[in-house]
């Protein structure tokens, strides 16, 4: 990935909904070539899908938990049969597999703190093997970054490996 590669994922980044006529016109180079490092970026796995950013609130999702949930053991049944089960919370938008003392970290959108109760009742206590839940609630959200800022920096740029020409085929 070279410096034109960045550019292009910055832009992109910022709106994904741009037009490859005008990253042409940021970055300097023909919309084909654009588009073609555009493809190469995609097949290559960097760029994963594009997604539209919802204001949730509007939805009437305005109440954002995040729960800290220990299980019962650490075997490897135990992870597999939460972590099946998790994924079919409609409330969840979010869970990490933990290090530390918590298992797992699961971010939850609810309407507020009565909907959040409903929730962790019909939801978030019935999954499996769940020895503890701990919640908290979020009162303001400071940052909300689909990618850091250091991805594109010099430093950051540095980190990635460079694209092989077999992965940024031209075809």
């Amino acid at each position: 990935m070279d410096r034109i590669d960045a550019s292009i994922l910055a832009e992109l980044t910022a709106n994904a909904r741009v037009s490859q006529v005008d990253l042409s016109t940021r970055i300097g180079l023909s919309s084909t070539a654009i588009a073609r490092r555009q493809k190469g970026l995609e097949e290559a796995g960097i760029i994963q899908g594009y997604q539209a950013v919802l204001d949730l609130a509007q939805f009437g999702l305005a109440t954002t938990v995040l729960v800290r949930i220990t299980l019962e053991s650490q075997s490897e049944d135990a992870l597999k049969a939460f972590e099946a089960d998790v994924v079919a919370c409609p409330s969840v938008i979010r869970c990490f597999l933990m290090s530390g003392s918590d298992d797992y970290i699961v971010t939850v959108l609810a309407r507020d703190i009565e909907d959040f109760e409903r929730i962790h009742r019909t939801e978030l206590s019935r999954l499996p093997r769940v020895a503890r839940i701990e919640s908290s609630f979020a009162l303001r959200e400071v940052v909300n970054r689909a990618v850091p800022p250091v991805v594109f920096s010099a430093s950051g740029a540095s980190r990635h490996k460079p694209l092989s020409p077999r992965r940024l085929t031209r075809r």
